[in-house]
């Protein structure tokens, strides 16, 4: 309904739209914080897939950071290949100090876990159990919520984790494709009586 800014890097512009949320900093040095406020109705395609297909890139090498170093790389076909995903989001200015999951809230680093809301209910707590994605780093074994959903996000096996802030941050989400495995907690039931069964 409005322009909320205006941006001069299309490929950052890109990678905002596959992260569902981020900061844009203004020329007058301030940030602009911006989140998810719809989409447009067709499917998220993973551009890496398209990479592959075409010989750019194997499957092994496929990350956030190779994509966007092929995409800087190629200037002259980064367009072509990122408007291979149809998928278009739309956003909204948010007040808030992190971005806001589907359920609503915050999200907060490596507690938040974005899921098929189809398949895991939103505020379900979860132990992961995940292998690291980047070597050196010890696996995630911890507490998570399903806080978020995404494009990609489909199936009881697939989540990811939000990993907050920062190069760190950014540099483990890009390299995120561990397997992993994940319970959910539930409540037994109680009966009548109140005795857990």
């Amino acid at each position: 309904d409005k322009v909320l800014v205006w941006v001069d890097d299309p490929v950052a512009s890109f990678f905002l739209h596959i992260q569902g949320s981020g900061v844009v900093a203004m020329n007058d040095g301030t940030d602009t914080r911006v989140g998810y406020a719809g989409q447009n109705g067709h499917p998220y395609y993973a551009i890496g897939r398209e990479l592959i297909a075409r010989g750019e890139l194997t499957k092994e090498e496929v990350s956030l950071q190779s994509i966007r170093a092929w995409l800087q790389a190629h200037p002259d076909q980064a367009d072509e290949i990122m408007n291979t995903n149809k998928s278009y989001v739309f956003f909204r200015e948010l007040d808030t100090d992190g971005p806001v999951g589907g359920e609503g809230l915050t999200l907060t680093p490596e507690r938040s876990l974005a899921v098929d809301r189809t398949m895991v209910p939103y505020g379900t707590p979860l132990w992961v159990d995940i292998a690291p994605p980047v070597e050196g780093e010890a696996p995630l074994q911890k507490l998570m919520v399903a806080q978020d959903t995404g494009g990609a996000i489909r199936g009881a096996v697939r989540g990811d984790v939000f990993w907050g802030y920062g190069d760190r941050a950014e540099h483990m989400a890009g390299m995120m494709k561990s397997k992993g495995r994940y319970w959910l907690l539930l409540p037994k039931p109680v009966t009548a009586g109140g005795d857990a069964q």
